[in-house]
């Protein structure tokens, strides 16, 4: 009797222990998933364009002015960084830790960035200007050229639905970002293009806009993942999320969803660590 007093004085703190660390791993350790794309829109004249994909960090921090993500991101030597919303917490604010990212990741390469649904507030005008000051490109419906090889891409970045009062509907919202982000733009031209966008529950609207790649997040990996089933709940999509993470293809249209990298309403990711992804693109033959 006393013997079994004593090992579960022994066993229960390094249970408690070992479950603090499985806890505090599966929100800090992150992860790095690639994907590679190709396609003959894309121009000639270059090897591989390399883009690092962020979302979803709601204000968390990765290491002493989130030097651990930058190291990871370094390593990934990107040509393009893009960020797709949910960069502060609404509930948590602290854009200092937010921006301080973006200068980090200033310093690495160029940034594009779209607001999620966390940004919208009056606080969001000192954030937009604090990523302007440190050349971030806020892309708010707009659309712009980027040169690559011996041509161009295209990259559009739309606002969260949440910002739309005048549409009825996230569908008709997103429309008409997407009308704004493409307006006097001939989209006839075959040009490779590029959509950031943080709601991936309106894929099949990006997939009828003829988007070729879109970036996205806003699911957080469905939060805790099951084995065989995926994410379990996601903002805007429910139980058992069709869109919880990863790479989906509808027609000719390709989207990469993130899982992301910090938390919002519940606070523990599980089976579902932090996540930056790269995507690789290279030219496809005729």
């Amino acid at each position: 009797m006393r013997m079994t007093k004593k090992r579960l004085f022994t066993i229960i703190p390094l249970a408690i222990i070992a479950i603090i660390v499985f806890l505090y791993f599966e929100n800090n350790a992150i992860g790095i998933t690639k994907y590679q794309l190709s396609s003959a829109k894309l121009p000639e004249g270059f090897e591989s364009y390399r883009i690092v994909h962020l979302t979803d960090l709601h204000s968390t921090s990765f290491g002493k002015d989130q030097s651990t993500i930058t190291r990871k991101v370094k390593k990934l030597k990107p040509d393009l960084i893009v960020m797709t919303g949910d960069l502060v917490d609404s509930r948590r604010y602290n854009e200092a830790i937010s921006l301080m990212l973006m200068r980090k990741m200033t310093e690495i390469a160029p940034v594009y960035y779209v607001t999620g649904n966390h940004e919208w507030g009056s606080r969001f005008p000192s954030l937009a200007k604090g990523l302007r000051e440190l050349g971030v490109h806020v892309m708010r419906n707009e659309s712009e050229l980027v040169k690559l090889g011996k041509g161009e891409i295209r990259i559009a970045g739309v606002d969260d639905p949440t910002f739309n009062h005048e549409a009825d509907g996230d569908v008709d919202k997103m429309n008409a970002h997407l009308g704004a982000a493409f307006k006097g733009v001939d989209r006839s031209k075959d040009v490779y293009t590029i959509l950031l966008s943080h709601r991936p529950e309106l894929f099949s609207v990006y997939a009828q806009n003829q988007i070729d790649v879109t970036f996205s997040g806003h699911a957080h990996g469905g939060q805790v993942r099951l084995p065989f089933l995926g994410g379990l709940v996601a903002p805007g999509q429910g139980f058992l999320p069709k869109y919880d993470g990863g790479k989906y293809t509808e027609g000719g249209s390709t989207m990469i969803v993130s899982r992301g990298l910090g938390n919002s309403i519940i606070p523990q990711r599980l089976f579902n660590r932090p996540e930056v992804v790269l995507v690789e693109l290279k030219r496809a033959n005729e």
